[in-house]
């Protein structure tokens, strides 16, 4: 059976050479469609809103695939289909990473992102729940696109036998190659670059300086485009550019930062500023704890009840969102602790882990606070070991210094992690600054069936479900937590800030809206990506209540140091203390995509780059405003991005203090 099967596969193949043989380029036709083919499908499977695939992006995607295969013309008939079915299997490849990483972080895998790819083996569950059955349709062609290659490489030549166009003297044959080749590099590069600068002198002015977002260029230039001028981008970075900044950026950088210390200097007169200096400082990051759940129950039974209980003495910001990137955990940890914008790709933890920055734990060593960080995993994720060396932790507790006596989803369950965290914690001199970083709500959610305490009822087996269940464990764990540093005597010499990292990455929206009783416009849909819980507990329980002033992880730096007493005035920091005596006019919370609030207004920007599809909306209602309220709240959004990067990128925190 194995036999006739294997003379059929290799009657088949010789057939296949010989079609080519006879249809000259029929080998480049075929490749052409197929991989067109999965463009498209990759288009419709991300399905973002006014990105569908246009004529001109068939065009555009016909001229990426002449510029990354024209070269096999070069080769006879025998190189050429093994060299082409070897790209089809390495841009399928690229395009389906593509895709399981969009579903997981809405945007697409970048050089920086390659950086962090030993992370990848430790996603483990993530990944597979990521893996549909009908993602088999990018690989089918495999099928015969494989063994045809494997024959044309191993079969035995025919003496006489001549793969070449046409059956001429040697170096005309060559001459026609390469003339062909000319030609079909010469149509791809004018199907490529011919609209994309169109777009860039007129709807896409500046997209490719600004980079706010990666699906922005995909939308321009296709996928196989974004890949090329995410390594001529990543090329010129790293080792073309000299990075020299011109001197007048500098200055407008350093000037920009120097407003916003002004501005937080103006607020030392505020009521708050230094109450409860030398107290005690834990703060506690929420693996993808989003907003929406706190208050919600689930049939009859609260989801959060812990954590509704300590709000009651708490200081709860409810407009509060998480501004992380492609770093997402590391990029929550970077906002929080040191109130600079996340890259547009990449993690900084792992890109410029080496560049100098004013943490919140090296500015409070200063001042003579002992520093930790919490983490029951491997120390070198997220590049944490050599980061948190450069914020200036005195001690980073991470999975070696943990007893496992919990294993629970990717490490230690996190009820065991608060239990050991505190053991220490009792230990340290004080005043100290604590960071604990959660781990059992991470994706994909799924608990043993012993710790599903919640009745799921009808989400009983979905990730959602899965989620409320994670999210209803952690609220336990953070309950035992509580109770543990009032057993310590804790509780009234600590400041507490508790807040979500980043979103769940759940998109299928039909779950919240039965969860939450009510239909969802786009912008409820964007707050319930982008919002997490903020609580702070003051020793005293002052102020408690529910804030609705918007505030982002940029600012939790700013308002530590401001309670403590701590002035931020020299500090490169971008955000403003959120606990006032009387609200900040007119802050803002940015978004790495552009998008802003102000309370009153929320600016969305086009994800195709075109002007007439940004949104300007009630922050409240969501009703279409005129964009002419947005117009300078964006554009101080985007110089707020701009500078930011400028500063981290180019190590110019280092450079201001050199000459200061």
């Amino acid at each position: 059976m194995i036999g006739t099967f294997l003379k059929a596969a290799q009657r088949g193949a010789a057939g296949s050479i010989d079609a080519a043989k006879r249809l000259k380029g029929v080998d480049l036709l075929l490749f052409f469609v197929l991989m067109m083919l999965k463009l498209v499908m990759f288009d419709r499977f991300i399905h973002v809103p006014n990105m569908a695939m246009s004529v001109d992006d068939v065009f555009t995607g016909l001229g990426a695939l002449a510029l990354v295969s024209f070269w096999t013309l070069w080769l006879p008939l025998r190189g050429r289909i093994a060299a082409l079915a070897l790209l089809n299997v390495l841009l399928t490849a690229i395009i389906y990473a593509d895709l399981v990483y969009f579903r997981y972080f809405q945007d697409l895998i970048s050089v920086p992102v390659l950086t962090q790819a030993g992370q990848v083996s430790s996603l483990g569950d993530s990944i597979g729940s990521l893996l549909f059955w009908i993602d088999i349709w990018f690989f089918i062609d495999w099928l015969f696109i494989i063994p045809i290659a494997l024959y044309v490489l191993f079969r035995r030549r025919e003496p006489r036998a001549t793969l070449s166009f046409v059956k001429q003297k040697r170096w005309r044959r060559i001459l026609l190659r390469f003339s062909i080749s000319l030609i079909v590099f010469a149509t791809g590069l004018t199907l490529v670059f011919v609209p994309v600068n169109i777009a860039k002198r007129t709807w896409a002015q500046g997209l490719f300086v600004g980079n706010w977002w990666n699906l922005s260029l995909y939308n321009v230039t296709g996928v196989i485009g974004f890949h090329g001028y995410d390594i001529y981008r990543y090329a010129n970075q790293h080792w073309f550019d000299d990075k020299t900044v011109p001197p007048e950026q500098i200055d407008a950088a350093k000037q920009w930062f120097a407003e916003r210390g002004s501005l937080r200097e103006g607020l030392q007169s505020d009521g708050m500023f230094g109450k409860y200096k030398g107290k005690n400082v834990i703060m506690i990051q929420a693996e993808a704890f989003q907003n929406f759940v706190i208050g919600q129950s689930l049939n009859g039974v609260e989801v959060t009840p812990n954590m509704n209980k300590v709000l009651e003495e708490s200081m709860y910001f409810s407009n509060f969102y998480h501004q992380t990137s492609q770093g997402r955990t590391s990029d929550a940890d970077l906002a929080a602790n040191i109130s600079l914008q996340p890259l547009p790709t990449g993690s900084v933890f792992i890109r410029y882990a080496q560049h100098q920055f004013d943490s919140l734990p090296s500015v409070l060593k200063d001042s003579g606070y002992s520093t930790s960080v919490y983490h029951a995993y491997d120390g070198g994720f997220w590049n944490r070991n050599a980061m948190y060396h450069n914020m200036k932790y005195d001690t980073f507790f991470n999975k070696k210094n943990y007893t496992i006596d919990e294993p629970l989803g990717w490490s230690l369950g996190d009820d065991s992690f608060f239990r050991q965290s505190i053991d220490e914690i009792a230990k340290q001199k004080q005043p100290f600054y604590s960071f604990l970083i959660t781990l059992s709500s991470h994706h994909p959610y799924a608990l043993p069936e012993s710790y599903q305490t919640l009745d799921l009822g009808e989400y009983k087996g979905t990730m959602f479900g899965d989620y409320l269940q994670s999210i209803h464990y952690v609220d336990t764990a953070f309950g035992h937590m509580v109770d543990r540093l009032k057993a310590e005597g804790l509780w009234d010499e600590s400041i507490l800030l508790f807040y979500g990292d980043h979103d769940n990455s759940i998109r299928d929206w039909e779950p919240f809206e039965k969860f939450l009783g009510k239909p969802l416009s786009d912008l409820d849909r964007l707050k319930i990506l982008k919002q997490v819980p903020l609580l702070v507990h003051l020793p005293d329980g002052d102020k408690a209540g529910r804030y609705e002033e918007p505030g982002g992880q940029l600012d939790l730096t700013p308002t530590i140091l401001h309670l403590l007493g701590i002035s931020t005035a020299d500090k490169y920091m971008i955000g403003t203390p959120l606990v006032l005596d009387k609200p900040l006019e007119g802050k803002t919370m940015v978004l790495r995509n552009g998008a802003y609030t102000d309370g009153k207004v929320f600016y969305i920007p086009a994800e195709d780059g075109l002007p007439e599809h940004s949104q300007c909306l009630d922050a409240a209602s969501g009703t279409p405003q005129d964009r002419s309220l947005c117009t300078e709240g964006a554009a101080d959004a985007r110089k707020e991005l701009v500078t930011s990067d400028l500063v981290v990128e180019n190590d110019l925190i280092k450079a201001f203090r050199e000459k200061e």
